[in-house]
C-alpha cells in the first residue's frame, strides 16, 4: 500500500476521471502541460486500483535520466528509498525488488520484455509518459503492447500521457473502432515575457548562451535554465561561464553525469544562492527544475536522423519546432511570470515547423525490421502505429538485414539474427558483436566506440583515419594521444563493459590489428580497395572514397570505412580500419566470385584471373593461356572479327582463294565460295579442324593456308584449278604472264606492242580476260577486253600521244598488221 497525500498539482483534479475511463474502457488518452504533475502523480494514484490484482504499474519514459528522476521523485513522496515500492530500470541500471509496485522504465526495456513474453504477466498497466516526443521505440512499444492486448492479454491498462498531442489520433488507435476516452488537464501557467535574442555573425550558440545569462542574472530574477543542444555545448558554455566569475551555481543536466550531479540540478539551490542550470531537451517536459523563472533557449536540440556517414541512424543537431520553443519557455512561469530568451530571430520562428517529426519517418528502419522480425510479425501494416514507417526506408532495412544475415530470403529471423535482437544495438553492430568468433571482446569495444562519441577531438584534418588506435585508447591506458577525450574513453569502457556482459563474452584479450575483420561484420557492404593513388579507395558498391595521404592507412589495400562524410560520392573516410587479403577471401568467401577471360594484348593471347566481389576487383593476375577450346575460340574470333588477316597468306594462296572464288562466281557448284565473308561464316567447317590446340597466333601462323585451303575445295576439284583458271597464259608476243584473279573479270597486264598482229583477247573458262594495255614505262593506256574495237577506235589518239612521248618505239597506224613485239 503507498499512501500519498494530496500534492496539490493540478493533475489531481484529473485522477478520478482517468480512473473511471480504465476501469470502463482498459484504456485512456490523458494530455495535460508539463508541470501539472502527471509524471508523478498518475502512478502513485492507479497502483492500489482492484484491477492491478498485486501486479506492478510500469511507466515508460523516453529517458534514462528522466526514468531515474521520476522513480526517485515518487520515492520521496511516498517517504521511501528508491528500490522499494518505487523502482527504475534502465539499459545499465536497476532498482527494484520484491516490493515494488510502480516500475519506471525506459522505451527499450519494454520491447525487451515483450519479445520475451507478450503476455507481460507481472504487469497490470503499462503508461506511456512524454508520447508527444514520438520516438521510435515508444511507438514500437505502443504497437507491440496493443498486438498482445488484443490477443493475449485484454485486461492489460494503457494510459497515453502527452504534453501536446493530436489526442484524437491516440484514442482511435488505442480503442479501435470505439476511441479511448480523453481526459485533458489544466495547469496553473503564468505570463512569460518572450525576447528574441539572435547571435551576432560567427558566433557559436553556446557563446552566446552564456553571454545571455550574464544579461539574465543582471537583470531578471531567478534561476535560470537554459537548453544547449548537447554535453559538448553545455562545457563549453559551462567554462564560459566559470571565467565570468558570477555568482550562481553552475549545474549540469545530462544522462551521462552522475546521480548526485542531475540531483544538484533538479533540487533548488541553497537559500540566498541562485542556479544556472545547463540542460538538453531533456528538461523541456520529462523533468521539473526547481526555482526556474529564466528560460534562455539555443532552439536546438539533437535528435535520432539517418546518418550517411555511418550507415547507422545517429544524434544529429536540429532546429526545435515551435511546440516545443512554447513548452520550453513555458518552464519560467510555472510559480510565478518568468522570461523566455529565445537565440533566433521571431522571423525565423514563423519558418519552423509547427511540432516535431516522429522519429519513424527520419531514422534507419533496419532495428524496427529486426523487431518486427522477432516479433513474428515482418508487414508493418499488421501492427497499430500512429505512423506507419516509409515504406522505402522500411524495405531498406529489411534489405540491410538480409545482407547481414539475420533474416532469411523469407524474412523469418535466423539463429544469427535472434541473438542480434536481445543485443542494445544497431544491427550492423549487433551482428558484428554476435559473430566475431574469438574476438567478440573486440566486437564489443568497437561496437562501444561507434554508439558513442569519437574518443579523438579535433579537426578531421588533424585525426588519424584509424580504428585500431582508438581501440588501444580503450583497452590499454598505456597508449596516448594528444586529442584523445579521457571522459569519453572512459564512457566507451563502461558502454563495452555493459555489451561484454549482455552478451555474455568472457574478459580476455583485446588485438587491435583484427579491427578490419571485426568491422567488416558490420560494413560487408563498405569493403573498399585502394585504387590507383595512395588514399583512394573504391567501395564494393561502386562509388569512390578518400583518405589523407598523409595517414599511415593511406598505403594499405583494403580499408573498411566505419566513418564517412555522408557525401554520396567520392566520400572522404573519417574512420576505417585496414583488413588483409586473407581476411576478405575468407570473410566474403561465399560471395567472391572469380572470372577467367582471355584478352588480346597487340598479337599476343593472355589469360586473365579477376576475383570480384560485386561491384569491387580484389585483384587480377595474367599468365599465358593454356591449350583448351575457350583459348581455340578466342583465336577464331580474332580470325573472324580481323576478315582472316591474321592468317599466314603467301602469294600462292591469295591466288588460289581468287582462282576459286572466279570459278565460283560464274560456274556455281561443285566450286565453294571462298570469298573472305564466306570463309569467316564457315571458319568452323575449313579452318578449325586444321589449328590443333594453339595456344596464340603463333600456333594459326604455322599453317599452309594454301593446303588448307586446297582440302577445303577437295579432291579433284582442286587438281582442275590449274586446267580451268591457270595461274599464267600465253599472249601473242609468246610471253607468259600471270593471270588476276582479284577482281570481277580476271586481268592481264602487258605492254601494247605485245598484242600487235591480234585481234581477239584470251580467254579463260570461255570468257574473255580483261586486258591491261601498258605503255613503255608500264602505265596503263587502255583497259579493255575489245582489242579490235580499240584499233579500230581510240587507237590513233593514243599512238599520237605514245609517239610523241616514246619515238623509239613502234606505233604503227594499223597494228593488226604487225608481228607482235617482246618485252
Amino acid at each position: 500500500m503507498i499512501s500519498v497525500p494530496d500534492t496539490g498539482l493540478p493533475i489531481e483534479s484529473s485522477i478520478d476521471e482517468v480512473r473511471a475511463a480504465l476501469g470502463t474502457h482498459g484504456h485512456v488518452v490523458l494530455t495535460a502541460p508539463p508541470g501539472s504533475g502527471k509524471t508523478t502523480v498518475v502512478p502513485l494514484r492507479l497502483v492500489d486500483e482492484p484491477w492491478t490484482e498485486g501486479r506492478r504499474i510500469v511507466m515508460l519514459e523516453p529517458r534514462r535520466l528522466a526514468t531515474r528522476a521520476a522513480a526517485r521523485r515518487m520515492a520521496d513522496l511516498a517517504g521511501e528509498s528508491v528500490g522499494q515500492s518505487i523502482g527504475f530500470v534502465t539499459r545499465d541500471e536497476r532498482r527494484t525488488s520484491s516490493a515494488t509496485q510502480i516500475e519506471v522504465i525506459t522505451e527499450g526495456i519494454l520491447t525487451r520484455r515483450l519479445q520475451r513474453d507478450p503476455e507481460l504477466p507481472n504487469t497490470a498497466a503499462l503508461i506511456f509518459d512524454e508520447l508527444h516526443e514520438r520516438n521510435l521505440q515508444t511507438d514500437l512499444g505502443l504497437a507491440f503492447a496493443l498486438d498482445a492486448r488484443a490477443s493475449l492479454r485484454p485486461d492489460l491498462k494503457i494510459v497515453a500521457m502527452s504534453a501536446t498531442i493530436d489526442a484524437e489520433r491516440v484514442a482511435a488507435l488505442l480503442g479501435g473502432q470505439n476511441s479511448a476516452p480523453i481526459v485533458t488537464a489544466d495547469t496553473r501557467t503564468y505570463p512569460i515575457d518572450v525576447r528574441w535574442e539572435r547571435p551576432p555573425r560567427g558566433v557559436w550558440v553556446e557563446d552566446h548562451a552564456a553571454s545571455v545569462v550574464q544579461g539574465a542574472l543582471r537583470n531578471d530574477t531567478g534561476d535560470v535554465l537554459v537548453f544547449l543542444p548537447g554535453m559538448r555545448a553545455m562545457v563549453r558554455c559551462r567554462d564560459l561561464l566559470d571565467d565570468l566569475g558570477l555568482d550562481a551555481d553552475i549545474r549540469l543536466l545530462h544522462g551521462s553525469i552522475p546521480p548526485e550531479d542531475q540531483d544538484a540540478a533538479l533540487l533548488p539551490s541553497a537559500a540566498g544562492r541562485r542556479k544556472v542550470v545547463l540542460s538538453t531537451d531533456i528538461a523541456e517536459t520529462s523533468l521539473t527544475v526547481e526555482g526556474v523563472r529564466i528560460v534562455i533557449d539555443s532552439g536546438q536540440a539533437r535528435a535520432p536522423r539517418l546518418d550517411l556517414r555511418h550507415g547507422m541512424t545517429r544524434l544529429q543537431t536540429i532546429p526545435i519546432s515551435r511546440a516545443s520553443a512554447e513548452q520550453r519557455a513555458g518552464r519560467a512561469g510555472r510559480t510565478e511570470p518568468g522570461v523566455a530568451y529565445r537565440l533566433w530571430s521571431k522571423l525565423e520562428h514563423g519558418g519552423r515547423r509547427p511540432h516535431i517529426d516522429p522519429e519513424i519517418s527520419q531514422v534507419d528502419l533496419a532495428g524496427l525490421a529486426l523487431e518486427l522480425a522477432a516479433w513474428g510479425t515482418p508487414d508493418p501494416s499488421a501492427l497499430g502505429f500512429l505512423d506507419q514507417p516509409p515504406a522505402k526506408a522500411y524495405a531498406g532495412g529489411v534489405e540491410l538485414l538480409g545482407m547481414l544475415g539475420a533474416i532469411d530470403d523469407r524474412g523469418r529471423l535466423t539463429e544469427t539474427g535472434r541473438a542480434m535482437v536481445d543485443l542494445p544495438l544497431h544491427p550492423r553492430l549487433a551482428r558484428m558483436v554476435v559473430d566475431a568468433g574469438e574476438h567478440r571482446a573486440l566486437a564489443a569495444v568497437i561496437a562501444a566506440l561507434l554508439d558513442e562519441r569519437d574518443v579523438l577531438h579535433g579537426h578531421p584534418d588533424d585525426l588519424p583515419v584509424d580504428l585500431g588506435l582508438r581501440v588501444r585508447l580503450v583497452v590499454d591506458p598505456s597508449v596516448r594521444h594528444p586529442a584523445a577525450s579521457v571522459r569519453t574513453i572512459r564512457r566507451v569502457r563502461r558502454v563495452a563493459d555493459d555489451l561484454r556482459r549482455r552478451a555474455g563474452i568472457p574478459d580476455g584479450a583485446v588485438d587491435a590489428d583484427r579491427s578490419g575483420a571485426v568491422l567488416a561484420l558490420a560494413f560487408p557492404d563498405r569493403l573498399a580497395v585502394r585504387r590507383g593513388s595512395p588514399g583512394r579507395f573504391q567501395l564494393r558498391t561502386g562509388t569512390t572514397a578518400w583518405l589523407s595521404d598523409r595517414d599511415p592507412l593511406a598505403v594499405e589495400a583494403f580499408v573498411v570505412p566505419a566513418d564517412l562524410d555522408g557525401k554520396r560520392k567520392d566520400a572522404r573516410i573519417r574512420v576505417a580500419a585496414p583488413i588483409d587479403a586473407d581476411d576478405v577471401a575468407l570473410r566474403f568467401a561465399h560471395e567472391v566470385r572469380e572470372r577467367t577471360t582471355l584478352e588480346w594484348d597487340g598479337d599476343e593471347l593472355w589469360e586473365r584471373t579477376e576475383r570480384k566481389l560485386g561491384g569491387l576487383a580484389l585483384d587480377s593476375s595474367r599468365r599465358r593461356p593454356s591449350s583448351s577450346s575457350a583459348t581455340t575460340d578466342a583465336i577464331v574470333r580474332r580470325l573472324v572479327d580481323g576478315e582472316l588477316r591474321d592468317l599466314a597468306w603467301t602469294s600462292a594462296a591469295s591466288e588460289f582463294r581468287s582462282r576459286v572464288e572466279f570459278l565460283h562466281r560464274h560456274a556455281g557448284p561443285p566450286w565453294p565460295d571462298v570469298s573472305i565473308p564466306a570463309l569467316a561464316a564457315s571458319i568452323d567447317d575449313w579452318l578449325v579442324p586444321y589449328l590443333g590446340e594453339p595456344m596464340g597466333l603463333d600456333d594459326v601462323r604455322r599453317l599452309d593456308v594454301l593446303q588448307v585451303l586446297r582440302n577445303h575445295v577437295g579432291y579433284p576439284a582442286a587438281s582442275e584449278v590449274e586446267q580451268l583458271v591457270p595461274r599464267e597464259i600465253e599472249i601473242p608476243s609468246g610471253r607468259r604472264v600471270a593471270v588476276d584473279y582479284s577482281g570481277e573479270q580476271p586481268t592481264i597486264a602487258a605492254r601494247v606492242q605485245e598484242f600487235f598482229g591480234t585481234t581477239d583477247a584470251p580467254r579463260i573458262a570461255g570468257r574473255p580476260v580483261r586486258v591491261m594495255l601498258l605503255s613503255p614505262a608500264d602505265r596503263p593506256v587502255q583497259i579493255t577486253t575489245d582489242l579490235e574495237g580499240f584499233w579500230d577506235g581510240s587507237w590513233q589518239e593514243v599512238r599520237k600521244d605514245m609517239a610523241g612521248r616514246y619515238p623509239k618505239h613502234r606505233w604503227p597506224e594499223d597494228p593488226r598488221a604487225e608481228e607482235p613485239g617482246r618485252r
